[in-house]
């Protein structure tokens, strides 16, 4: 998924920065829109399986911490290490999600204004703020 959001948003980047005439902004904005949507989706399940595991880091730290000395507490230990190893990657992977798609949708407000310049006959406009 990173290399397809990266690849994908690089595409775009280069067709903003060639700005070439004839563009279909329309056909442009659309296939935008439904791309921002997919990952969008793929963001949140990466949010809910981050929760997810954060809740049982949580939980097993909790046992760890409550179990009675030996075995259990052991193993309780155990799994609360074994599942921070696990959520810090899928954090990592959340935080470069989320800044990405913050990026497509400025990439949308630059489409936007690229299609409104165009269609005034390419009397351009300052871009929005990012």
């Amino acid at each position: 998924m990173r290399k397809r959001l990266m690849e994908y948003r690089k595409r775009i980047d280069a067709l903003l920065d060639a700005d070439a005439p004839g563009t279909d902004w329309d056909a442009a904005i659309e296939e935008h829109l439904a791309q921002t949507a997919f990952f969008q989706h793929e963001r949140l399940i990466h949010l809910l399986v981050t929760l997810a595991f954060a809740l049982m880091e949580l939980a097993s730290a909790i046992a760890a911490m409550l179990a009675p000395a030996g075995s259990v507490q052991v193993l309780a230990a155990a799994l609360a290490v074994l599942l921070l190893v696990l959520l810090v990657p899928y954090i990592v992977h959340y935080y470069f999600l989320e800044n990405e798609t913050q990026k497509l949708y400025a990439q949308y407000d630059r489409m936007i204004s690229l299609r409104e310049s165009a269609e005034r006959g390419g009397k351009t406009r300052p871009a929005p703020p990012i």
